[in-house]
């Protein structure tokens, strides 16, 4: 697999999945536990199944602390960092109802999870760009858009890219292209993307947890 800049390279885990039987890669959460625990029960998780998150685990909706909680204690799960979980550690938002030692686990929160030819990664690549070239900040919160259309349109790389950030109606689902924020907190649902299978799996949202855009 081809490396990042030592930058990112510092922030990456890499996983091997063959250490579970199943493989799961989660959408943007943004503190909807309701949602979470529906959507981990309809795919009968257990400690035997290997669970990503693409981040953005946090902000928005009613519970952050729940969503940290669930995936900071179970052996099995994993997340990226999102570009509002950099808000959080750099002060710029209110952490609601965080704790310090929330904080400070999604602090530890890598920028990339990898593995075989897989990139989880929270907002995308920059399609202009090596990856050795790319930095954190387009990783965690790329919004390359011009007239032909968002990166993902020009992406021609190797790896598969699996990625969040971008609220979408439906998944995105190409052969190296799997989008899943399909806009829980917004009153869409959460998507979990099987990976062995190649196949998505969503759940609505809980209407309690939908963010209410007026306050």
């Amino acid at each position: 697999m081809r490396r990042f800049h030592p930058a990112i390279e510092a922030q990456r885990l890499t996983l091997d999945p063959t250490n579970w039987e199943r493989t799961f890669v989660i959408g943007d959460v943004h503190g909807c536990r309701s949602t979470l625990e529906r959507l981990l029960a309809t795919l009968e998780i257990s400690e035997d199944d290997l669970v990503v998150f693409v981040g953005d685990l946090v902000r928005r909706g009613p519970d952050n602390h729940g969503v940290v909680e669930i995936v900071r204690d179970a052996p099995n799960m994993y997340s990226v960092r999102g570009n509002n979980e950099a808000k959080i550690i750099e002060a710029r938002r209110d952490p609601g109802n965080l704790t310090v030692e929330d904080v400070d686990w999604i602090r530890s929160l890598p920028v990339v999870i990898s593995w075989d030819e897989t990139l989880v990664v929270h907002a995308g690549v920059d399609p202009r760009k090596r990856l050795s070239d790319q930095s954190v900040a387009d990783l965690l919160d790329i919004d390359v858009l011009n007239a032909d259309g968002d990166w993902w349109e020009r992406y021609d790389g190797d790896h598969r890219i699996v990625f969040g950030h971008e609220p979408l109606e439906e998944p995105l689902h190409r052969e190296r292209l799997v989008g899943i924020d399909t806009g829980c907190v917004y009153g869409g649902s959460l998507t979990a993307y099987d990976w062995r299978n190649d196949r998505t799996t969503s759940v609505d949202v809980d209407p309690a947890e939908v963010y209410d855009w007026r306050y």
